[in-house]
């Protein structure tokens, strides 16, 4: 595990229709395939859907962030409403255009406009001669944000010395389309002041806390998922194994839970020609865990500050490793002042967590099975009556953790479920909306005699909604790779192999989208579409 965390040092430190672009290049063909990685490879590009925008309308653009990350300083600006746009739009689009090249570690970064976490994202490793990537996020939700001036910040924490020599060049704009939007909006987007205290409009009718949850900074947080407890002799420790839980409490009060995505940055598991092209899924725009508080609307009415603290359980107690951010989106009721409610309703299982150790004759093993489950109800009285919330959600993790001594073999078999059920009654039938997700990580790095590192790793994010009336939705990410590089000698005697694949599927009730990818030593051999 020494091995994989100096190959992909993070520094520092959502949507289904969130995407990277590509260059748009045809695919190879076979003869055109190297027979190892080159000085230069494909821009990197996922499968991801672009987002979708009006046709044919009008636009406004506006230029949120242009800079060049060499350290660890922010980037700091102002943002001025777009003119001739209106105040209200259709949607609005955040789109990054970032370059690099040369030698260079992925990097974690942030943008932040008037305090709001508006992107969260990761870079690709460059190439000697030179990458550009691009990323499109849609940001309509935080159009409150967008119709005053505000401050800018963004930082992608960096480090260039004599070896690390690439500086991150980005770009980063809002398109803006006039009118009305396709879903409701929040009428209020709030961050927490100090961090955790949080005052509500007085008229709020449904709150949902946005937590973009990262694991990060070269540390084992980075690969929770593979940390184990005492006995097990492994390189990356925690007390109580691998199970993570991120947890929102309201004035101490357990108001949410969720399973972090098991993010893999592009230097993740020892060998970054896994992902040159084709990065894993959610790298490159990370989405947010969301929990919707609506329960606690009648409490936090009361125009008094009230504590939000974000943790994450299964960290060792005085470890860093996480960030988590949190942004507040409150609708309001238009026709009150004041809105009034409280909470009925609280409960919790005891949680979960075995982490079994085998040690075995030449292989370790760990086999954990954890889990949690919460429920919280609570009521508003708003102007179109009484409105019920119950929000109920049940997480498990399975996971079977193989290594060597020497821990030149390393495998993990893992799955997350995270199921959520959001009720909600307003006098008559209530009306539920059910979310089942699921990711998965399953695969292996061996070490060779002969120091070739080999790993084959298939990363899962699966989600399946369904919605009162019949509605449902259903997105299944799936991304391949397998790549082999010889470890200890100058980067041109690496003689690097590896390919990767993606497929993304999108099924809804407006049609779906299928559209696969694939590589071999950096260039881009497949690229279909279809349903």
């Amino acid at each position: 595990m020494r091995r994989r965390i100096a190959m992909s040092m993070l520094a520092g430190a959502a949507l289904l229709v969130s995407a990277l672009l590509g260059t748009g290049a045809p695919a190879a063909r076979a003869a055109d395939v190297p027979a190892e990685f080159g000085t230069d490879w494909h821009d990197p590009v996922t499968a991801a859907p672009p987002v979708s925008v009006p046709e044919g309308a009008r636009s406004c653009q506006v230029t949120l962030a242009e800079a060049q990350f060499r350290d660890f300083t922010p980037y700091r600006g102002t943002y001025t409403p777009p003119r001739g746009c209106g105040g209200r739009w259709s949607k609005v689009v955040l789109r990054l255009d970032g370059k690099v090249k040369d030698r260079q570690y992925d990097r974690l970064g942030y943008l932040h406009v008037g305090g709001v976490e508006v992107l969260r994202t990761s870079t690709p490793e460059p190439s000697p001669d030179g990458i550009e990537w691009h990323v499109e996020k849609d940001v309509t939700r935080y159009s409150d944000t967008f119709r005053g001036a505000q401050d800018v910040e963004m930082l992608i924490g960096n480090v260039v010395d004599d070896t690390y020599t690439g500086v991150i060049d980005v770009k980063v704009t809002l398109t803006f389309y006039p009118g009305r939007p396709e879903a409701s909006v929040p009428d209020q987007v709030l961050t927490l002041a100090g961090g955790t205290t949080l005052t509500a409009p007085r008229n709020s009718e449904r709150v949902v806390a946005e937590v973009y949850a990262t694991g990060s900074g070269g540390g084992c947080e980075e690969f929770w998922y593979l940390t184990v407890a005492d006995p097990a002799p492994y390189s990356c420790k925690a007390d109580k194994g691998p199970y993570r839980e991120v947890q929102i409490k309201v004035d101490g009060q357990l108001a949410g839970i969720a399973a972090p995505f098991p993010n893999v940055w592009t230097g993740g598991w020892s060998d970054p020609f896994l992902w040159y092209v084709i990065p894993g899924p959610r790298a490159f725009d990370v989405k947010p865990i969301e929990y919707d508080l609506t329960p606690f609307a009648g409490l936090l009415d009361d125009g008094r500050p009230h504590q939000v603290e974000v943790s994450v359980a299964g960290v060792p107690e005085g470890q860093a490793g996480w960030s988590a951010p949190v942004n507040v989106l409150v609708w309001q009721d238009a026709h009150r002042a004041q809105v009034t409610g409280g909470l009925t309703e609280a409960k919790a299982s005891e949680p979960v967590n075995s982490s079994v150790y085998s040690p075995g004759p030449g292989e370790y093993r760990v086999d954990t099975d954890a889990g949690h489950r919460l429920t919280v109800s609570g009521y508003v009285d708003t102007s179109h009556g009484r409105v019920t919330t119950t929000v109920s959600r049940t997480l498990a993790n399975t996971s079977a953790h193989r290594w060597n001594d020497g821990e030149t073999t390393d495998a993990l078999d893992a799955t997350w479920t995270d199921d959520q059920s959001v009720t909600v009654r307003a006098g008559g039938t209530p009306r539920t909306t059910r979310t089942h997700r699921t990711y998965t990580m399953n695969g292996a790095t061996t070490i060779g005699t002969d120091d070739r590192l080999r790993t084959r790793l298939t990363l899962g994010d699966r989600a399946v909604i369904k919605r009162p009336g019949g509605g449902w939705s259903r997105l299944d990410d799936t991304y391949r790779g397998d790549a082999t590089y010889t470890l200890n000698v100058p980067r041109d005697q690496r003689h690097a192999v590896g390919t990767s694949s993606e497929r993304y599927r999108l099924y809804g009730p407006d049609g779906c989208y299928d559209r696969t990818l694939a590589t071999a030593q950096g260039v881009l051999t497949e690229d279909r579409s279809g349903c």
